[in-house]
């Protein structure tokens, strides 16, 4: 599903136009992205939680060369599903 079939799919549940509900949806994204550059969680209870972790230096080796290069440590998110939609998708 793209965003804008995920736009209208929204908009017809909740009963807003699409222009309301796309600057809703935008709205969240930005509020999560926010969050999580803070370092902070975000918890959809039922659904899963949103989480950053660090991900420490790594040596790795290039594809088709024996070349080793330093990857630096860098933040990641991560998501863990929660119970109800790990039951929902599982049905």
């Amino acid at each position: 599903m793209k965003k804008s079939e995920f736009i209208q799919a929204v908009a017809e549940k909740a009963g807003l136009s699409k222009k309301d509900t796309q600057k809703v949806i935008e709205a969240a994204l930005e509020t999560i992205t926010e969050a999580l550059k803070k370092g902070e969680d975000v918890a959809f209870i039922g659904f899963g939680t949103f989480t950053t972790s660090m991900r420490a230096e790594r040596k790795a080796k290039v594809p088709g060369t024996d070349k080793v290069v330093t990857v630096p440590a860098t933040r990641v998110v991560k998501f863990k599903v929660g119970k109800k939609l790990k039951e929902e998708v599982a049905k």
